[in-house]
């Protein structure tokens, strides 16, 4: 495949994807966070889902190996920095744990764009332009 894939409404999808980066990092630095209901495990979950789908976001619009390398890098790095600046708001602290669940999650995001779970806006595209 190309290094960059070829979809239809690429900019709207990156828009979007930007729109879940600024999401998580609202959430991950605000005082009130995303309720969880239950015990710590749901919230680990969360974290986990979050990045997973970021990660599977970004692994359909950008699809070259480099690409990805960079991206999942990226986004473990950003995991990892907000963790830390939640320590800084005096509200809210990091958790090592958020840290592993917020990369085992890009880990599982790119490996289910890998194993080809990377097509689903391409199929989304396609099925616009047959009702068009």
């Amino acid at each position: 495949m190309s290094e960059t894939s070829q979809l239809r409404y690429r900019q709207l999808w990156l828009v979007i994807g930007i729109s879940i980066i600024i999401g998580i990092i609202y959430l991950s630095l605000t005082s009130r966070g995303i309720p969880v209901i239950g015990n710590n495990v749901n919230d680990k979950l969360l974290h986990t889902l979050g990045y997973f789908g970021l990660m599977l976001w970004f692994c359909q619009i950008y699809n070259g190996r480099i690409q990805r390398f960079v991206l999942m890098v990226v986004f473990i790095l950003m995991g990892v920095s907000l963790e830390f600046l939640q320590d800084y708001g005096g509200v809210r602290h990091y958790e090592i744990a958020d840290m592993v669940a917020n990369s085992v999650g890009v880990i599982l995001g790119l490996l289910a764009a890998v194993k080809g779970l990377d097509g689903i806006l391409a199929w989304f595209e396609n099925l616009v332009r047959q009702v068009d």
